[in-house]
C-alpha cells in the first residue's frame, strides 16, 4: 500500500508580533511559513488553527500557556532542499531547528516533522 504524496512540515506556533519577520527569515532560507488558518490543505482553515494550538497548548500541561493567542503554522521545506522523491537531507532538518532558535523566546515547536497533503503552490510549480 502506498501512501498518498505528502509534505513534510514543521508545526510551529508563533507569537503574532515577530510572525512578518520569522517569516522573512525562514523565506532567506527556502523554508515556507503556511498560516494554518489559511493554508490551502484544509476545508475549515480557522477550526483547524483553534484545534491544533489547543491540542499543542494542553500536551505541554501549563508550560506553553503564554501561546494560548499565537499563530499556529506549517513550516515547509523549497525545492532547493529537494533531490526528487529523496527524503529531506538532515541538512534541511536542521536549517530549520537553527532559524527557530533564533526566535526561541516567540516561537513554539516540537522537534518533529508530520505530513500534510501536497500545498498547492508547489503543484503548480512541478506541472510546469
Amino acid at each position: 500500500m502506498l501512501r498518498e504524496p505528502h509534505e513534510n512540515v514543521a508545526t510551529v506556533l508563533v507569537d503574532p508580533a515577530v510572525l512578518r519577520e520569522l517569516e522573512l527569515d525562514l523565506v532567506a532560507l527556502d523554508l515556507w511559513v503556511w498560516p494554518v488558518a489559511t493554508a490551502p490543505v484544509y476545508v475549515d482553515g480557522p477550526r483547524a488553527a483553534f484545534q491544533l494550538r489547543r491540542r499543542m497548548i494542553e500536551a505541554r500541561r501549563g508550560a506553553w500557556d503564554l501561546a494560548a493567542d499565537w499563530v499556529p503554522v506549517l513550516v515547509s521545506f523549497g525545492d532547493t532542499w529537494r533531490t526528487g522523491d529523496e527524503p529531506l537531507p538532515w541538512a534541511a532538518h536542521a536549517a530549520l531547528w537553527d532559524a527557530l532558535a533564533r526566535h526561541g523566546a516567540h516561537v513554539r515547536h516540537r522537534r518533529a516533522l508530520g505530513g500534510v497533503p501536497r500545498l498547492s503552490v508547489l503543484r503548480e510549480r512541478e506541472a510546469r
